[in-house]
């Protein structure tokens, strides 16, 4: 995060021969959005005076007064490396705001920062690090995306072998040239399965380093010929990806998870943010997981999580306590996916977090058994629980959750359930290939 002032950013836009700026925000499916003004209209941008018709924006069409205006957050500037030298065009992320100017309640970024704002009251800053998988498949001769491969790369293979290591490279160094500070980057465990980790940060330089993350991801690889797909399982015969989520508070800069007496290296703190997040579990995965096809992903025998169980021993779990332990003490979610919009995602995992802190709520015991391995006998003697295993079910449980409806705000609850039900109405009405090759020649 840049520190710019007003002034900085009319400086850089000179310096730096920039033409267009992209004032950006994202959706309540996490889809971002943008509208590009040219810098003759800079000075009105800083000044908060763009307005949009926000109309036709999926979650805000139908509402009487849809005119918008977009807030830009002058730390997010950045010029895109990718685009021309001469007149080049670069970004700042907005926020929404209404005509009387109160922030938009359905402006995912709000609602982030709302929860970070109750965070603080409490004395914390949450910092998040994600761990985003995502597929390099071929485009067909139209340039449209298919999900076909020529490779065979499994985890941690290298070129030859992995045909998606130049991409993945050219990827890094435009992040890095962004101020993304990379960690690595690999070949993931399925064919043309990819993963480029970068450091954690504040709760919401994360949500909006995710949002360009996925930008300059499929960017690179429309460059190099390959469309970059984050959807959860596009092939059913491999793992899925994920976006594992490393959480940690810290309270006057210093990490309040950590306890070196402990068991597990967890202060009380920790576990408390455990217990929240389990109990708030099956309904936040209705915004981590938020499509039909994310629940494809949580089929035992792969790599993601089924069962509700936390452990700092064993890497299945849906919550893991990595080895780290000072400082570095975290928990690790691994059910949610790069499909979630990680404005709201962060939001709801944050407030459950602090819900059990709050009230001091315990987690069940830790499980350091191989889960799936578990038989259901055992697995019912230790009364584990499941993740919702479709978007049906996971809509259901957050209509149950009083709480994480009042996070999310109610109206917008409502119109992301709303849509929801809609694709999985939309997705049973569907006759798949599957149900051909079943039913058509014997029926």
């Amino acid at each position: 995060m840049n520190d710019y002032t007003r002034e900085d950013i009319l400086r850089l836009v000179e310096e730096e021969d920039v033409a267009f700026i992209r004032l950006q925000f994202t959706d309540i499916f996490g889809n971002m959005k943008n509208m590009a003004v040219t810098v003759s209209q800079l000075e009105k941008a800083l000044d908060n005076r763009c307005m949009f018709d926000a109309s036709s924006i999926e979650g805000v069409s139908g509402e009487l007064d849809a005119d918008m205006y977009l807030y830009p957050d002058l730390s997010t500037f950045e010029i895109f490396p990718w685009r021309p030298q001469q007149g080049k065009v670069a970004r700042l992320i907005c926020d929404v705001y209404k005509k009387d100017g109160a922030p938009y309640e359905g402006d995912p970024r709000h609602v982030l920062k709302r929860a970070i704002a109750h965070a603080a009251q409490m004395g914390y800053v949450l910092n998040a690090g994600p761990e985003c998988e995502f597929f390099l498949f071929h485009t067909d001769e139209d340039g449209m995306p298919t999900t076909l491969t020529h490779e065979q790369g499994g985890y941690f293979d290298v070129g030859p072998i992995d045909f998606g290591e130049n991409a993945r490279r050219d990827m890094v160094l435009t992040l890095e040239e962004m101020g993304f500070e990379i960690l690595s980057s690999h070949h993931e465990i399925a064919p043309a399965q990819h993963e480029i980790d970068f450091r954690y940060d504040e709760a919401l330089v994360t949500a909006d380093n995710l949002m360009t993350f996925k930008l300059v991801v499929k960017t690179i690889a429309k460059r190099h010929g390959l469309h970059a797909t984050f959807m959860p399982k596009p092939r059913i015969e491999t793992c899925g990806s994920g976006m594992h989520v490393n959480l940690s508070l810290e309270k006057d800069g210093v990490n309040v998870f950590q306890d070196k007496e402990d068991v597990n290296g967890l202060s009380r703190e920790g576990y408390y943010f455990i217990g929240g997040l389990m109990k708030h579990m099956k309904a936040t995965t209705c915004i981590t997981n938020p499509t039909v096809n994310s629940y494809k992903r949580f089929v035992p025998g792969y790599e993601a999580p089924v069962y509700m169980v936390w452990s700092s021993k064993t890497r299945g779990p849906l919550i893991r306590v990595p080895s780290g332990k000072g400082e570095n003490t975290r928990i690790e979610l691994r059910s949610p996916d790069a499909a979630a919009n990680p404005y709201l995602a962060l939001a709801v995992l944050l407030e459950a977090g602090l819900d059990g802190i709050r009230n001091q709520i315990m987690p069940p015991a830790c499980i350091d058994e191989d889960i799936q391995k578990m038989s259901r006998e055992r697995r019912e003697e230790l009364e584990i629980q499941e993740l919702p295993r479709s978007l049906k079910e996971a809509v259901k449980e957050l209509g149950k959750d009083e709480f994480v409806l009042d996070v999310l705000g109610r109206e917008l609850a409502e119109k992301i359930m709303d849509a929801q039900k809609k694709e999985y109405h939309d997705y049973c009405m569907q006759v798949t290939d599957w149900e051909i090759g079943k039913y058509l020649y014997r029926l």
